[in-house]
Parts: C-alpha cells; sequence; structure tokens
C-alpha cells in the first residue's frame, strides 16, 4: 500500500493570502507533484485544518484544487475547520452514525481509521465519550488486524508548549481506549503542529509533518502565541507492507540544486588534481 499524507492546509476564500502567502497555489503545487511523481497511490490523506477560518467560499476553492487530484482523497477535519461548511461542500465525506467525520476503510489488509477531533468554539483537540466509544468499537472490531491511525490533535504532549496547551483535551481517556490495542495499532499520523516530528507514543510509531501553507517554528519556550514560519511546505509518502512502515517527506517546493553523486566525485577529483599541479 502507499499513502500520501498532507496536513494544514489551511485554505482561505480566493484572492487572499494567510501569513504572506497563498494558500492554493502551495496545494496546487503539492497536487501537481503528487500527480506526477506519486499516481500510483492508493490515497491521500489530509490530516486537518482544511480551511483557515471555516468559511464555505475556503472549501469551495478547496474543493476547486483538489478536482485535479488524480488520487482518491480522504480529508480529515481540524480545529480550523466548520463541520457544517465543510460537509457542504464536501458531501460525501465519511461520517459515523452520531455525524462526527470518521470513518475506516480496509486497504489492501490494513484497516485505516479516521478520527474526528473538532470542537466548536476552541482550538483544543476534543474527543468526547460518544467518539470514544466509537473508536472503542472501531479497534474492538478489527481486533487482530494492522492498524494506520490518522488524526488531527496528537494524543499527547509533544514538548512544544505553545502546541500542547492546544492539544486533545482527552489524553489520559483516549490513551485508555487505544491502550488494549496497541498490538494491532502500526502507525499513528497527525497534523495540527506544523513540525516534522517522529517518535513512539506507548510504544506506538507516529509521524506528522509541516503543513502546506505555514509553519510553526522550532522554539521549545515560547507558550502565550504560536511562533510562526516559512519553511517550506511537505508531504509524505507512506510505503506499507506487513513488515514495515516506511515514511518519506517530500519539501516538494524545495529548488535545491540535483547532480548526481558519482559524476560530482569525478568532476572534484579532476578540479583537486588541477589545483594541485598549478
Amino acid at each position: 500500500m502507499k499513502l500520501i499524507h498532507l496536513t494544514d492546509p489551511h485554505f482561505v476564500v480566493s484572492g487572499r493570502r494567510l501569513y504572506g502567502l497563498d494558500p492554493r497555489a502551495r496545494l496546487d503545487a503539492a497536487v501537481a507533484s503528487i500527480n506526477a511523481l506519486h499516481a500510483d497511490a492508493d490515497l491521500v490523506v489530509i490530516t486537518g485544518d482544511l480551511a483557515h477560518s471555516g468559511e464555505p467560499g475556503a472549501y469551495e476553492a478547496l474543493h476547486e484544487c483538489l478536482a485535479a487530484l488524480t488520487v482518491p482523497c480522504v480529508p480529515l477535519i481540524g480545529n480550523h475547520d466548520d463541520r457544517a461548511a465543510l460537509l457542504e461542500r464536501f458531501p460525501d465525506a465519511p461520517r459515523d452514525a452520531d455525524g462526527f467525520i470518521q470513518s475506516a476503510v480496509d486497504v489492501d489488509g490494513t484497516r485505516l481509521l479516521f478520527l474526528d477531533t473538532n470542537q466548536p468554539g476552541t482550538h483544543m483537540g476534543w474527543y468526547c465519550e460518544t467518539r470514544m466509544a466509537w473508536l472503542a468499537r472501531q479497534l474492538e472490531a478489527g481486533r487482530g488486524r494492522p492498524h494506520l491511525v490518522f488524526m488531527h490533535h496528537p494524543p499527547f504532549d509533544i514538548g512544544l508548549p505553545s502546541m500542547d496547551r492546544i492539544g486533545l483535551v482527552q489524553r489520559a481517556a483516549f490513551t485508555e481506549v487505544v491502550r488494549p490495542h496497541l498490538g494491532d495499532l502500526r502507525h499513528l499520523f497527525f497534523g495540527h503542529v506544523h513540525r516534522p516530528i517522529s517518535g513512539s507514543w506507548l510504544g506506538l510509531p507516529f509521524s506528522t509533518l509541516r503543513g502546506t501553507n505555514h509553519q510553526v517554528r522550532l522554539d521549545f519556550v515560547a507558550e502565550d502565541d504560536i511562533p510562526g514560519s516559512h519553511e517550506p511546505p511537505a508531504y509524505a509518502v507512506v510505503n506499507v507492507d506487513a513488515q514495515r512502515v516506511v515514511v518519506h517527506t517530500h519539501d516538494y517546493l524545495d529548488a535545491s540544486p540535483t547532480f548526481w553523486l558519482g559524476e560530482q566525485a569525478e568532476v572534484d577529483r579532476a578540479a583537486s588534481a588541477l589545483a594541485a599541479a598549478s
């Protein structure tokens, strides 16, 4: 299985900019890159904050952008999103029986879980008892099978105070729901923090990455305001088989020079020899 992980496009109404950048142009570039290099992917997953202020016009612009994507796409909801406005323009977004934008799908023998951590009126993550019960049922139904989990907010502190203060509120309760099923969980993907971070939580490997628009600067001190940056956007290419989950991060707007190492080594050796002879 091959997946593409995108996160935090933060779309605004067409013609506007966000933090000096054009979210549409940057996601258009990601779509073009995915279509050119990864048309064989099984799925693209966008882990939330589809729009910056939840405006209907922003979702309209996002819908137009994603229409060019040749790979099926699952958009998740984040804290900046408006559930009603999102569903108005993406009516096929999978929902559970209680109306939350979360679902489970099987791809090549692996069960993918997509979670809804949005709570109107707050940027903190929220996973209520109703959603917890849904997750518990899904994990029990898939017992003994490999799972990948996708959500917007990380369910634990990441060590950046400015982001941890708007993390998932029900961290302890969420932990208790997933703990009995850790043997089935292979990887956790999330967004929200706009940073390239990987590690493990309760022994479960996780990863996240920079968003497609603006980023959060690496700052272990800031608490009240969120330090931003214009570090390059990225998407992740995820290769999954029975033995491995391998996550490659692609800075798709990086314009650094590229070259063949062997050829360049020959050029360097020739230049060194010439310098030594002169």
